[in-house]
Protein backbone atom coordinates (compact mmCIF):
# COMPACT_ATOMS: atom_id res chain seq x y z
CA UNK A 1 0.00 0.00 0.00
CA UNK A 2 3.25 2.42 0.59
CA UNK A 3 4.57 1.39 -3.04
CA UNK A 4 0.78 2.71 -4.02
CA UNK A 5 0.65 6.06 -2.47
CA UNK A 6 3.85 6.74 -4.02
CA UNK A 7 3.04 5.88 -7.08
CA UNK A 8 0.35 8.28 -6.51
CA UNK A 9 2.19 11.26 -5.49
CA UNK A 10 4.67 10.33 -8.73
CA UNK A 11 1.89 10.52 -10.82
CA UNK A 12 0.29 13.81 -9.58
CA UNK A 13 3.48 15.92 -9.60
CA UNK A 14 3.58 14.25 -13.02
CA UNK A 15 0.29 15.44 -13.97
CA UNK A 16 1.04 18.57 -12.62
CA UNK A 17 4.52 19.32 -14.48
CA UNK A 18 2.72 18.25 -17.76
CA UNK A 19 -0.55 20.30 -17.36
CA UNK A 20 2.02 23.42 -16.87
CA UNK A 21 3.48 22.76 -20.51
CA UNK A 22 0.48 21.24 -22.54
CA UNK A 23 -2.38 22.87 -21.16
CA UNK A 24 -3.71 26.40 -22.18
CA UNK A 25 -4.77 27.00 -18.52
CA UNK A 26 -2.44 30.33 -18.85
CA UNK A 27 -0.80 30.62 -15.75
CA UNK A 28 -3.49 28.44 -13.80
CA UNK A 29 -0.47 25.89 -12.38
CA UNK A 30 2.16 29.38 -11.39
CA UNK A 31 -0.74 30.78 -9.37
CA UNK A 32 -0.87 27.23 -7.40
CA UNK A 33 2.97 27.31 -7.13
CA UNK A 34 2.95 30.66 -5.87
CA UNK A 35 -0.01 29.57 -3.28
CA UNK A 36 2.07 26.94 -2.10
CA UNK A 37 5.35 29.39 -1.07
CA UNK A 38 5.58 30.14 2.80
CA UNK A 39 3.30 33.96 3.00
CA UNK A 40 5.66 36.62 3.37
CA UNK A 41 5.00 39.47 6.15
CA UNK A 42 5.07 41.96 3.83
CA UNK A 43 2.79 40.81 1.05
CA UNK A 44 -0.48 42.47 0.43
CA UNK A 45 -3.69 40.51 0.41
CA UNK A 46 -4.23 38.70 -2.62
CA UNK A 47 -7.68 39.84 -4.26
CA UNK A 48 -10.70 37.53 -4.75
CA UNK A 49 -11.55 35.93 -7.58
CA UNK A 50 -14.93 37.96 -7.61
CA UNK A 51 -12.88 41.16 -7.18
CA UNK A 52 -10.77 40.12 -10.11
CA UNK A 53 -13.32 39.48 -12.53
CA UNK A 54 -14.45 42.98 -11.53
CA UNK A 55 -11.34 44.84 -12.24
CA UNK A 56 -10.66 42.81 -15.53
CA UNK A 57 -14.12 43.35 -17.00
CA UNK A 58 -14.78 45.88 -19.43
CA UNK A 59 -18.55 45.45 -19.32
CA UNK A 60 -18.81 45.30 -15.31
CA UNK A 61 -16.21 48.29 -15.03
CA UNK A 62 -18.32 50.56 -17.81
CA UNK A 63 -21.76 48.98 -15.23
CA UNK A 64 -20.30 50.20 -11.94
CA UNK A 65 -18.82 53.95 -14.11
CA UNK A 66 -22.44 54.86 -14.63
CA UNK A 67 -24.13 57.57 -12.70
CA UNK A 68 -27.99 57.79 -12.14
CA UNK A 69 -29.21 61.16 -14.12
CA UNK A 70 -32.22 62.02 -11.89
CA UNK A 71 -31.00 65.32 -9.78
CA UNK A 72 -29.79 64.46 -6.53
CA UNK A 73 -32.21 64.97 -3.44
CA UNK A 74 -34.92 65.35 -5.79
CA UNK A 75 -38.74 63.85 -5.47
CA UNK A 76 -37.26 61.74 -8.51
CA UNK A 77 -33.94 60.20 -6.26
CA UNK A 78 -36.09 59.79 -3.16
CA UNK A 79 -38.92 57.41 -4.92
CA UNK A 80 -35.79 55.63 -6.46
CA UNK A 81 -33.87 55.52 -2.80
CA UNK A 82 -37.22 54.07 -1.87
CA UNK A 83 -37.89 51.37 -4.07
CA UNK A 84 -34.24 50.09 -4.19
CA UNK A 85 -34.08 49.59 -0.54
CA UNK A 86 -37.35 47.28 -0.60
CA UNK A 87 -35.79 45.79 -3.72
CA UNK A 88 -36.09 41.79 -3.29
CA UNK A 89 -33.08 41.60 -5.81
CA UNK A 90 -33.12 38.11 -7.72
CA UNK A 91 -31.25 39.38 -10.31
CA UNK A 92 -28.53 39.67 -7.53
CA UNK A 93 -28.56 36.23 -6.42
CA UNK A 94 -28.51 35.58 -9.89
CA UNK A 95 -25.36 37.68 -10.17
CA UNK A 96 -23.27 35.75 -6.65
CA UNK A 97 -24.06 32.02 -9.07
CA UNK A 98 -22.78 32.96 -11.62
CA UNK A 99 -19.64 34.05 -9.51
CA UNK A 100 -19.29 30.93 -7.73
CA UNK A 101 -19.33 29.17 -10.95
CA UNK A 102 -16.83 31.14 -12.47
CA UNK A 103 -14.80 30.87 -9.09
CA UNK A 104 -15.32 26.43 -9.63
CA UNK A 105 -14.10 26.95 -13.30
CA UNK A 106 -10.89 29.14 -12.60
CA UNK A 107 -9.38 25.76 -10.97
CA UNK A 108 -10.85 23.52 -13.70
CA UNK A 109 -7.04 23.06 -14.84
CA UNK A 110 -6.11 21.03 -11.48
CA UNK A 111 -6.60 17.62 -11.49
CA UNK A 112 -9.46 16.05 -10.34
CA UNK A 113 -9.08 13.22 -7.58
CA UNK A 114 -11.87 11.24 -6.11
CA UNK A 115 -11.99 7.31 -4.34
CA UNK A 116 -13.13 4.37 -6.12
CA UNK A 117 -15.40 1.45 -4.42
CA UNK A 118 -16.30 -1.60 -5.93
CA UNK A 119 -17.27 -5.19 -4.78
CA UNK A 120 -15.16 -8.06 -5.47
CA UNK A 121 -16.44 -11.61 -6.30
CA UNK A 122 -15.22 -12.54 -3.44
CA UNK A 123 -17.68 -10.37 -1.50
CA UNK A 124 -14.82 -8.10 -0.52
CA UNK A 125 -14.81 -4.12 -0.78
CA UNK A 126 -11.57 -3.13 -3.23
CA UNK A 127 -10.71 0.72 -2.81
CA UNK A 128 -8.88 2.63 -5.35
CA UNK A 129 -7.40 6.08 -5.52
CA UNK A 130 -8.56 7.51 -9.19
CA UNK A 131 -6.42 10.29 -10.28
CA UNK A 132 -7.47 12.43 -13.70
CA UNK A 133 -5.56 15.36 -15.25
CA UNK A 134 -6.15 16.94 -18.46
CA UNK A 135 -3.12 17.38 -20.50
CA UNK A 136 -4.86 18.79 -24.29
CA UNK A 137 -8.23 19.04 -24.82
CA UNK A 138 -8.08 21.32 -27.80
CA UNK A 139 -9.10 24.71 -25.63
CA UNK A 140 -12.26 23.09 -23.43
CA UNK A 141 -11.15 23.99 -20.34
CA UNK A 142 -10.11 27.54 -21.23
CA UNK A 143 -13.41 28.19 -23.34
CA UNK A 144 -15.42 26.82 -19.61
CA UNK A 145 -13.30 29.26 -17.90
CA UNK A 146 -14.12 32.23 -20.17
CA UNK A 147 -18.16 30.66 -20.62
CA UNK A 148 -17.86 31.58 -16.74
CA UNK A 149 -16.89 34.55 -16.58
CA UNK A 150 -19.07 35.53 -19.62
CA UNK A 151 -21.98 34.34 -17.47
CA UNK A 152 -20.94 36.58 -14.33
CA UNK A 153 -20.89 39.62 -16.78
CA UNK A 154 -24.40 38.93 -18.29
CA UNK A 155 -26.00 38.57 -14.59
CA UNK A 156 -24.38 41.58 -14.02
CA UNK A 157 -26.08 43.31 -16.63
CA UNK A 158 -29.52 41.48 -15.73
CA UNK A 159 -28.98 42.58 -12.40
CA UNK A 160 -28.40 46.65 -14.09
CA UNK A 161 -31.35 46.57 -16.37
CA UNK A 162 -33.70 44.73 -13.52
CA UNK A 163 -32.69 47.71 -11.07
CA UNK A 164 -33.50 49.83 -13.68
CA UNK A 165 -36.87 48.47 -14.69
CA UNK A 166 -37.38 48.72 -10.76
CA UNK A 167 -36.96 52.66 -10.70
CA UNK A 168 -38.49 53.03 -13.95
CA UNK A 169 -42.08 51.55 -12.67
CA UNK A 170 -42.03 53.55 -9.49
CA UNK A 171 -40.93 56.99 -11.82
CA UNK A 172 -43.94 55.80 -13.64
CA UNK A 173 -46.40 55.79 -10.46
CA UNK A 174 -45.25 58.65 -9.27
CA UNK A 175 -45.56 60.80 -12.18
CA UNK A 176 -49.19 59.41 -12.78
CA UNK A 177 -50.14 60.38 -9.64
CA UNK A 178 -48.55 63.49 -9.79
CA UNK A 179 -50.93 64.18 -12.87
CA UNK A 180 -53.76 62.69 -11.58
CA UNK A 181 -53.74 64.93 -8.37
CA UNK A 182 -52.70 68.32 -10.68
CA UNK A 183 -55.84 67.26 -12.80
CA UNK A 184 -57.98 66.80 -9.69
CA UNK A 185 -56.77 70.45 -8.57
CA UNK A 186 -57.93 71.71 -11.89
CA UNK A 187 -61.14 69.71 -12.03
CA UNK A 188 -62.08 71.45 -8.34
CA UNK A 189 -61.11 75.02 -9.87
CA UNK A 190 -63.64 74.18 -12.79
CA UNK A 191 -66.01 72.55 -10.61
CA UNK A 192 -66.31 75.99 -8.07
CA UNK A 193 -66.53 78.10 -11.41
CA UNK A 194 -69.08 75.99 -13.16
CA UNK A 195 -71.36 75.94 -10.00
CA UNK A 196 -70.99 79.54 -10.01
CA UNK A 197 -72.40 79.66 -13.25
CA UNK A 198 -75.03 77.12 -12.93
CA UNK A 199 -76.26 79.26 -9.87
CA UNK A 200 -76.55 82.44 -11.80
CA UNK A 201 -78.46 81.12 -14.57
CA UNK A 202 -80.91 79.38 -12.32
CA UNK A 203 -81.33 82.73 -10.64
CA UNK A 204 -82.19 83.65 -14.73
CA UNK A 205 -84.22 80.95 -14.66
CA UNK A 206 -86.27 81.38 -11.74
CA UNK A 207 -86.95 85.25 -12.65
CA UNK A 208 -87.89 84.21 -15.82
CA UNK A 209 -85.21 85.54 -18.11
CA UNK A 210 -83.75 82.45 -19.11
CA UNK A 211 -85.22 78.78 -20.12
CA UNK A 212 -84.79 75.47 -17.76
CA UNK A 213 -82.74 73.64 -20.45
CA UNK A 214 -79.91 76.45 -20.32
CA UNK A 215 -80.05 75.05 -16.86
CA UNK A 216 -79.84 71.02 -17.50
CA UNK A 217 -77.21 71.72 -20.10
CA UNK A 218 -75.32 73.63 -17.65
CA UNK A 219 -75.74 70.84 -14.58
CA UNK A 220 -74.39 68.18 -16.94
CA UNK A 221 -71.17 69.65 -17.50
CA UNK A 222 -71.09 69.49 -13.83
CA UNK A 223 -71.47 66.09 -13.98
CA UNK A 224 -69.00 65.90 -16.44
CA UNK A 225 -66.32 67.61 -14.27
CA UNK A 226 -67.13 65.87 -10.99
CA UNK A 227 -66.73 62.01 -13.16
CA UNK A 228 -63.41 63.63 -14.51
CA UNK A 229 -62.43 64.84 -10.92
CA UNK A 230 -63.19 61.07 -9.69
CA UNK A 231 -61.14 59.66 -12.25
CA UNK A 232 -58.36 61.60 -11.60
CA UNK A 233 -58.37 61.13 -7.59
CA UNK A 234 -59.24 56.96 -8.20
CA UNK A 235 -55.81 56.86 -11.19
CA UNK A 236 -53.72 59.23 -8.14
CA UNK A 237 -54.84 57.08 -4.89
CA UNK A 238 -54.40 53.85 -7.04
CA UNK A 239 -50.54 54.81 -8.44
CA UNK A 240 -49.49 56.13 -5.09
CA UNK A 241 -51.00 52.72 -3.15
CA UNK A 242 -48.92 50.37 -5.84
CA UNK A 243 -45.96 52.92 -5.28
CA UNK A 244 -46.17 52.50 -1.91
CA UNK A 245 -46.35 48.59 -1.93
CA UNK A 246 -42.74 48.46 -3.96
CA UNK A 247 -41.40 51.47 -1.55
CA UNK A 248 -39.46 50.58 1.88
CA UNK A 249 -41.68 53.90 3.41
CA UNK A 250 -44.69 55.82 2.43
CA UNK A 251 -44.22 58.19 -0.60
CA UNK A 252 -48.10 59.42 -0.66
CA UNK A 253 -46.68 62.60 0.81
CA UNK A 254 -43.75 63.18 -1.57
CA UNK A 255 -44.73 66.32 -4.22
CA UNK A 256 -43.27 67.64 -7.04
CA UNK A 257 -41.62 66.79 -10.76
CA UNK A 258 -38.05 67.66 -11.45
CA UNK A 259 -36.94 68.31 -14.54
CA UNK A 260 -33.92 66.51 -15.55
CA UNK A 261 -32.13 66.14 -19.17
CA UNK A 262 -30.85 62.96 -20.55
CA UNK A 263 -28.37 62.99 -23.37
CA UNK A 264 -28.25 59.75 -25.84
CA UNK A 265 -24.57 59.58 -25.61
CA UNK A 266 -24.47 59.39 -21.82
CA UNK A 267 -24.03 56.03 -21.58
CA UNK A 268 -24.12 52.93 -24.12
CA UNK A 269 -28.14 51.46 -23.93
CA UNK A 270 -28.18 48.32 -22.03
CA UNK A 271 -29.71 46.21 -24.40
CA UNK A 272 -26.41 46.78 -27.23
CA UNK A 273 -24.27 45.62 -23.57
CA UNK A 274 -26.16 42.68 -22.44
CA UNK A 275 -25.67 41.93 -26.36
CA UNK A 276 -22.02 42.04 -26.30
CA UNK A 277 -22.10 40.06 -23.09
CA UNK A 278 -24.11 37.41 -24.70
CA UNK A 279 -21.92 37.06 -28.02
CA UNK A 280 -19.15 36.29 -25.53
CA UNK A 281 -20.53 33.86 -23.95
CA UNK A 282 -21.68 32.13 -27.00
CA UNK A 283 -18.31 32.18 -28.47
CA UNK A 284 -16.77 30.41 -25.32
CA UNK A 285 -19.78 28.06 -25.49
CA UNK A 286 -18.72 27.68 -29.30
CA UNK A 287 -15.27 26.76 -28.70
CA UNK A 288 -16.22 24.16 -25.56
CA UNK A 289 -18.26 22.74 -28.44
CA UNK A 290 -15.58 22.81 -31.02
CA UNK A 291 -13.15 20.71 -28.51
CA UNK A 292 -15.68 18.43 -27.78
CA UNK A 293 -15.41 17.00 -31.37
CA UNK A 294 -11.74 17.08 -31.20
CA UNK A 295 -10.05 14.02 -29.30
CA UNK A 296 -7.94 15.07 -26.43
CA UNK A 297 -5.24 13.50 -23.91
CA UNK A 298 -4.97 12.88 -20.65
CA UNK A 299 -2.93 11.00 -18.00
CA UNK A 300 -3.78 9.24 -14.70
CA UNK A 301 -6.14 6.39 -13.95
CA UNK A 302 -6.65 3.89 -10.75
CA UNK A 303 -3.95 3.62 -7.30
CA UNK A 304 -4.43 0.71 -5.43
CA UNK A 305 -5.24 -2.62 -5.63
CA UNK A 306 -5.07 -3.77 -9.93
CA UNK A 307 -3.62 -0.17 -10.14
CA UNK A 308 -3.89 1.07 -13.51
CA UNK A 309 -1.63 4.80 -14.63
CA UNK A 310 -0.56 5.75 -17.97
CA UNK A 311 -1.67 8.29 -20.75
CA UNK A 312 -5.15 7.81 -22.51
CA UNK A 313 -6.42 9.54 -25.42
CA UNK A 314 -10.08 10.71 -24.62
CA UNK A 315 -12.83 12.14 -26.85
CA UNK A 316 -17.20 12.55 -26.14
CA UNK A 317 -17.67 12.28 -29.68
CA UNK A 318 -16.29 9.84 -32.37
CA UNK A 319 -14.94 11.60 -35.42
CA UNK A 320 -17.30 10.84 -38.52
CA UNK A 321 -17.96 12.17 -41.92
CA UNK A 322 -19.97 14.99 -40.91
CA UNK A 323 -17.43 16.45 -38.04
CA UNK A 324 -16.26 19.04 -40.36
CA UNK A 325 -19.71 20.19 -41.36
CA UNK A 326 -19.98 20.64 -37.85
CA UNK A 327 -16.78 22.82 -36.89
CA UNK A 328 -17.96 25.29 -39.87
CA UNK A 329 -21.07 25.23 -38.15
CA UNK A 330 -19.81 25.92 -35.02
CA UNK A 331 -17.86 28.86 -36.41
CA UNK A 332 -20.61 30.08 -37.98
CA UNK A 333 -22.22 30.61 -34.69
CA UNK A 334 -19.76 32.45 -33.88
CA UNK A 335 -20.50 35.20 -36.53
CA UNK A 336 -24.22 34.41 -35.68
CA UNK A 337 -22.95 35.54 -31.89
CA UNK A 338 -21.55 39.23 -34.04
CA UNK A 339 -24.00 39.80 -36.41
CA UNK A 340 -26.90 39.97 -32.97
CA UNK A 341 -24.61 42.58 -31.26
CA UNK A 342 -25.25 44.80 -34.32
CA UNK A 343 -28.58 44.41 -34.36
CA UNK A 344 -29.45 45.16 -30.84
CA UNK A 345 -27.17 48.16 -31.26
CA UNK A 346 -29.24 49.38 -34.40
CA UNK A 347 -32.53 48.27 -32.55
CA UNK A 348 -31.09 50.50 -29.51
CA UNK A 349 -30.41 53.13 -31.91
CA UNK A 350 -33.69 53.45 -33.57
CA UNK A 351 -35.08 53.11 -29.66
CA UNK A 352 -33.28 56.29 -29.26
CA UNK A 353 -33.66 58.44 -31.64
CA UNK A 354 -37.56 57.81 -31.70
CA UNK A 355 -37.63 58.86 -27.65
CA UNK A 356 -35.31 61.78 -28.62
CA UNK A 357 -37.88 62.43 -31.52
CA UNK A 358 -41.01 62.48 -29.13
CA UNK A 359 -39.16 63.98 -26.39
CA UNK A 360 -38.66 66.96 -28.47
CA UNK A 361 -42.37 67.00 -30.02
CA UNK A 362 -43.87 67.11 -26.66
CA UNK A 363 -41.89 69.68 -25.24
CA UNK A 364 -42.36 71.78 -28.10
CA UNK A 365 -46.10 71.06 -27.93
CA UNK A 366 -46.41 71.65 -23.79
CA UNK A 367 -44.52 74.89 -24.51
CA UNK A 368 -47.27 76.01 -27.64
CA UNK A 369 -50.30 74.57 -24.80
CA UNK A 370 -48.87 76.70 -22.51
CA UNK A 371 -49.29 80.12 -24.99
CA UNK A 372 -52.53 78.60 -26.40
CA UNK A 373 -53.75 78.50 -22.38
CA UNK A 374 -52.59 82.05 -21.77
CA UNK A 375 -54.70 83.13 -24.90
CA UNK A 376 -58.10 81.50 -23.99
CA UNK A 377 -57.37 83.32 -20.26
CA UNK A 378 -57.33 86.47 -21.91
CA UNK A 379 -60.34 85.26 -24.05
CA UNK A 380 -62.01 84.25 -21.01
CA UNK A 381 -61.25 87.75 -19.60
CA UNK A 382 -62.69 89.01 -22.52
CA UNK A 383 -65.84 87.75 -22.88
CA UNK A 384 -66.64 88.18 -19.01
CA UNK A 385 -65.61 92.22 -19.55
CA UNK A 386 -68.48 91.73 -21.99
CA UNK A 387 -70.91 89.59 -19.83
CA UNK A 388 -70.77 92.17 -17.05
CA UNK A 389 -71.31 95.10 -19.75
CA UNK A 390 -74.56 93.00 -20.68
CA UNK A 391 -73.19 92.23 -23.99
CA UNK A 392 -73.02 88.50 -23.52
CA UNK A 393 -74.82 85.86 -22.57
CA UNK A 394 -74.07 83.30 -19.48
CA UNK A 395 -73.45 79.98 -22.09
CA UNK A 396 -71.34 82.06 -24.49
CA UNK A 397 -68.75 82.50 -21.47
CA UNK A 398 -69.66 79.03 -20.46
CA UNK A 399 -68.07 78.01 -23.43
CA UNK A 400 -65.20 79.94 -23.30
CA UNK A 401 -64.48 78.84 -19.89
CA UNK A 402 -64.90 75.14 -21.15
CA UNK A 403 -62.55 76.18 -23.91
CA UNK A 404 -59.93 77.11 -21.06
CA UNK A 405 -60.06 74.54 -18.84
CA UNK A 406 -59.61 71.43 -21.73
CA UNK A 407 -56.32 73.75 -22.38
CA UNK A 408 -55.35 73.54 -18.88
CA UNK A 409 -55.90 69.92 -18.68
CA UNK A 410 -53.98 69.38 -22.26
CA UNK A 411 -50.85 71.33 -21.09
CA UNK A 412 -50.65 69.42 -17.87
CA UNK A 413 -51.02 66.20 -20.12
CA UNK A 414 -48.66 67.14 -22.27
CA UNK A 415 -46.07 68.20 -20.13
CA UNK A 416 -46.51 64.65 -17.79
CA UNK A 417 -46.16 62.53 -21.14
CA UNK A 418 -42.21 64.75 -21.87
CA UNK A 419 -41.56 63.54 -18.23
CA UNK A 420 -42.30 60.31 -19.07
CA UNK A 421 -40.47 59.83 -22.04
CA UNK A 422 -37.48 61.31 -20.21
CA UNK A 423 -37.48 58.29 -17.91
CA UNK A 424 -37.83 55.50 -20.82
CA UNK A 425 -35.26 57.31 -22.09
CA UNK A 426 -33.00 56.97 -19.04
CA UNK A 427 -34.17 53.36 -18.99
CA UNK A 428 -33.09 52.37 -21.68
CA UNK A 429 -29.68 53.89 -21.04
CA UNK A 430 -29.52 52.33 -17.74
CA UNK A 431 -29.09 55.64 -15.98
CA UNK A 432 -31.85 55.88 -13.21
CA UNK A 433 -29.50 54.37 -11.16
CA UNK A 434 -25.23 54.60 -10.10
CA UNK A 435 -23.38 51.60 -11.54
CA UNK A 436 -21.81 51.51 -8.18
CA UNK A 437 -24.44 51.61 -5.77
CA UNK A 438 -25.84 48.77 -7.49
Amino acid sequence: MGHGVKRAIVVCASAFTLAGCLSDAGGGAGDFVARLKSPDANSVARPSHAEKVNSESVIIQGLMGRRSALPSGSSFDRVASAVLAANSRTAEAELRSARLRAEAASKNWLPKIGPSISLTSLGSLVANLVVDQVLFDNGRKKGEREFAVADVEVAAVNLAQDTNDRVHTALQLYVMAAEGREKAVLADASLRDMSHFEYIMSERVRGGVSDMSDVQILRQKLGEIRADRAANIETANTAVAELNAMSVEPLQGLRGVPAFSVSSSSAQPLDVVLAEAEKTRAIAAAKIERADQLPGLTAGGTIGENSDIGLRVSSDTLLGFGTGASLRAIEAAKEAAGRRVAQANEDANRKLRKLEGQIAAKSRQAAEAATLTKQAKRNLDIFQEQYDAGQRQVLDVVGVYETFARQQQAEVSLKYETAQLQIDLARLLGVLANGDDI
